[in-house]
């Protein structure tokens, strides 16, 4: 079964809150809008920051802003920044050193076409995509919005099993 991480889940979450809410917004809000604990918020918040997904604001109004609107926010972008490189194996795109078995593997390398198209699928699918119209409830993810807005959770469809 290929599942994303919570943490990739709970991103979008806090991706979508933030677009939702507009300008800027502190963890701890982010955290009470989202029913996501403040640790994990914070730890969603560093990862989309280093990757240039948010950007974190200092002082007596600071707080996390959006980099970009959520319409042009991949959902590979945010997999990217919290999970690392796509992949479905440990031999791929040339890498070596990662299999025990890759001297004698018939299949090595056939991956690499795999791995595109799977990078290539969730490319094409925006954070606004996911943060449309919600079709279930965060519910289903263990967390639970505070506020009259609810953001959707991830679609089913995108959890391959």
């Amino acid at each position: 079964m290929l599942r994303l991480s919570k943490l990739t889940d709970y991103a979008v979450v806090v991706l979508a809150r933030l677009e939702a809410e507009g300008g800027v917004q502190t963890a701890p809000s982010l955290a009470l809008g989202t029913g996501i604990a403040e640790p994990t918020v914070a730890k969603v918040l560093k990862a989309l920051a280093h990757a240039g997904l948010v950007e974190g604001l200092r002082g007596a109004r600071g707080g996390y802003r959006l980099g970009r609107p959520l319409a042009r926010m991949a959902l590979s972008d945010v997999i990217l920044a919290v999970d690392g490189p796509i992949a479905l194996t440990a031999c791929v795109d040339g890498a070596s050193g990662g299999c025990e078995t890759e001297a004698t593997c018939p299949v090595r390398g056939r991956w690499d076409p795999v791995n595109e198209a799977v990078r290539h699928a969730l490319s094409s699918i925006s954070l606004a995509d996911l943060a449309g119209p919600a079709t279930r409830t965060c519910q289903s993810h263990g967390h639970k919005p505070a506020s009259p807005n609810p953001v959707p959770a991830m679609p089913a469809s995108l959890a391959v099993e």
